[in-house]
């Protein structure tokens, strides 16, 4: 089997993980082989409490990912092409369900079901020649991996419809204008942004940052009242941590803390 993903960690930060698309021929189309691929990584890492964060990327300048691979599945039977979705799906969730902050390292095109891969992350560090696009209408199908439901919690409804509706393609600099983007530098600048976000996250009390992560996820939408007894549920999950008296402790003796994700 031909592999298409590299799994790298950064030397000098062992809780780093970046998932690296590697698929050039295609601009990192993702066929089936590519797609259990994925899955099968961000299943192991859905394990390791020793992660604390998750980069995806591309291997190669110029693009971040185009979506699924539409020669293969030129060549598919309508059931075929279900079963073929639902492998996707399994894929899409399994990124959005990791417990660890995820970082989407975006330059170049990030398209169709790529940009869906982005919006499963929680964070994107983008370079200022990225392109983005859900251009599905022009294809007579929609997007079915998070872009009807997640692009709007980002940008809100009205931008959410008018890319997804138009199917046209947006500059890196009009989609940090909507509000979709958390760093936009050059693209020289692309992995140092990634590795100082990163790095930032990965000091903190990993716990409190999933848990963070976890309640954001859940209350984002929730009516209030249901809102505020689910937060206290998530608060009440840091305070029964070794890492809650750590804080405190570094915070009284004037020191850094070191946690242990315990």
């Amino acid at each position: 089997m031909e592999s298409f993903v590299q799994v790298k960690e950064r030397p000098e930060n062992s809780t780093i993980v970046e998932v690296i698309l590697d698929r050039p021929k295609v601009m990192n189309a993702f066929n089936t082989e590519m797609a259990e691929q994925l899955l099968e990584i961000f299943k192991n890492l859905r394990t390791r409490s020793d992660v604390r964060v998750v980069g995806l990327r591309s291997a190669h300048k110029g693009f971040f990912c185009t979506g699924a691979d539409l020669k293969e599945r030129n060549r598919m039977s309508e059931e075929q092409w279900r079963n073929q979705h639902h492998l996707f799906e399994a894929m899409f969730y399994a990124l959005a369900d990791l417990p660890m902050p995820t970082v989407a390292v975006i330059d170049g095109y990030c398209l169709a079901g790529g940009m869906e891969l982005a919006l499963n992350c929680d964070l994107w560090v983008v370079s200022e020649g990225a392109t983005f696009g859900l251009p599905e209408v022009t294809r007579g199908i929609m997007p079915g991996g998070g872009g009807t439901r997640l692009l709007a919690k980002r940008i809100g409804v009205h931008r959410a419809k008018e890319v997804i509706l138009s199917g046209q393609k947006f500059s890196a600099q009009q989609m940090a204008e909507m509000g979709a983007v958390n760093r936009l530098v050059p693209r020289e600048r692309l992995d140092a942004e990634f590795l100082a976000l990163a790095q930032v996250i990965s000091a903190n009390a990993p716990l409190a940052v999933r848990f963070c992560k976890a309640a954001i996820d859940e209350l984002f939408g929730m009516a209030d009242g249901e809102a505020r007894v689910r937060e206290l549920y998530w608060y009440n999950q840091c305070v029964d941590t070794e890492d809650r008296l750590e804080g405190v402790r570094a915070f009284n003796e004037k020191r850094s803390p070191h946690f242990q994700g315990r």
